[in-house]
């Protein structure tokens, strides 16, 4: 028997579908060349825009023609939908949605959640020099565009020795590259330190939630014997959450037969003077970070619940690049979004020329049921301005680094 995988979406989905993987070869399934030569094919989904739905049904009325087809010559076609589509059906509490889906793909044969799927088997790699390490699943920000906390539920972190441990098996297996995958990374430990329940995920909370002086238990926190440090994340004048993140990254570094570690992504908000110490501490740690704006204009960003301004990331990107020698930067950027007129939009293109991203995943607004930007706002700026202002941004930022080989 012989299975293929096909993913859509980001580093975390890519991470998954090698754990989709092991748990086939587990099975005793080999893995096919192609969809033709497969007995079961498993669709590792996306729900962060339109597009990447629309590719899903697309794709699973077309298996559903092959199926037929060998259904006819006595052969057999097993399909399985799973990912962020089936994380966010399964977490809509009515079931309307899980019931729409399997209306819209009557010829699927299986929708299994990603978290059956767990750690329990190493993941299956093709490349044989840089692995996928997720640390953390899930997101606790809420942002009022984004899907993925309905999609992949509240943000839980892997345990801190069994993330090391993994790292070190891969080293001993001669790979040299890791990036570290998680919605926002920078939260890390968080729930370890605090409980999944109790970490601080909305912004309108009046009062601090975290106070170090009356959590002295969190000055140090132990795990297989050793005293780990957490950071206290600070954010508008307060201290929002303990992360043990600038920890993980020094404990990999110093892993024997490391030669670069990534990660992939981590929020502004979160990003401490601890986290820029450590990276500028070890030149292992990759001199490219990912960190998305999304907007350039403040009222945007208070529009989409990103808790920064405008301001903040400059003097953040300026804080980085003042201590830490050729670092460069890709982002994430949404056009269109519900209200943008051209003016705020201006105010995102100055920001990405005053940066000078490497790269950037230029996307035009897409309404997302669930999220809060469904339920309270109108999207309302036409299709034909977002694609120009995505055109815009792609050149000014993709296209030109392409010409001048700085595109990464």
């Amino acid at each position: 028997m012989k299975y293929y995988i096909k993913t859509f979406g980001c580093a975390a989905n890519e991470a998954d579908s090698e754990r989709i993987a092991s748990l086939y070869a587990s099975r005793g399934f080999k893995r096919a060349r192609s969809m033709k030569t497969a007995d079961d094919v498993v669709i590792n989904t996306c729900m962060i825009r339109e597009k990447a739905e629309n590719r899903v049904y697309g794709l699973v009325y077309n298996l559903s023609k092959e199926k037929e087809r060998r259904r006819l010559l006595g052969k057999s076609l097993k399909i399985v939908v799973t990912g962020c589509m089936v994380g966010m059906a399964t977490r809509e509490k009515t079931g309307k949605m899980l019931s729409s889906i399997k209306k819209k793909m009557p010829s699927v044969d299986e929708f299994l959640p990603i978290e059956e799927v767990g750690f329990d088997f190493a993941p299956i790699r093709i490349d044989k020099k840089h692995a996928w390490v997720p640390i953390s699943n899930g997101c606790n920000n809420f942002c009022t565009f984004c899907v993925v906390p309905f999609t992949r539920g509240r943000e839980i972190s892997r345990p801190y020795q069994d993330v090391l441990m993994e790292c070190k098996e891969l080293l001993d297996k001669k790979y040299t590259h890791i990036t570290l995958v998680g919605q926002n990374v920078n939260c890390y430990g968080a729930d370890l330190i605090l409980g999944t329940e109790n970490v601080h995920v909305l912004r309108d909370i009046e009062k601090p939630f975290f106070q170090a002086s009356k959590h002295k238990d969190f000055q140090h926190i132990e795990f297989n014997g050793k005293s780990i440090k957490p950071t206290y994340v600070k954010h508008l004048g307060r201290l929002r959450i303990p992360t043990l993140f600038p920890e993980l990254l020094t404990d990999i570094c110093a892993l024997k037969g490391l030669v670069e570690l990534d990660f992939i992504s981590s929020n502004p908000w979160d990003f401490s003077d601890e986290l820029i110490e450590t990276i500028a501490a070890n030149k292992k740690i990759s001199r490219h970070i990912h960190l998305p704006v999304q907007s350039g204009d403040n009222a945007m960003l208070r529009k989409m619940n990103r808790w920064y301004t405008r301001e903040e990331y400059l003097e953040l990107i300026s804080k980085i690049k003042n201590q830490i020698s050729n670092m460069t930067f890709s982002t994430d950027i949404i056009v269109g979004f519900c209200g943008e007129t051209e003016e705020q939009f201006e105010h995102t293109f100055d920001l990405a020329r005053t940066v000078g991203f490497s790269k950037a995943y230029v996307s035009m607004y897409s309404d997302r049921s669930m999220t809060a930007a469904h339920k309270v706002y109108t999207d309302d700026v036409p299709h034909a301005v977002k694609k120009k202002r995505w055109e815009l941004l792609e050149e000014e930022i993709n296209k030109t680094n392409i010409r001048n080989g700085t595109y990464r």
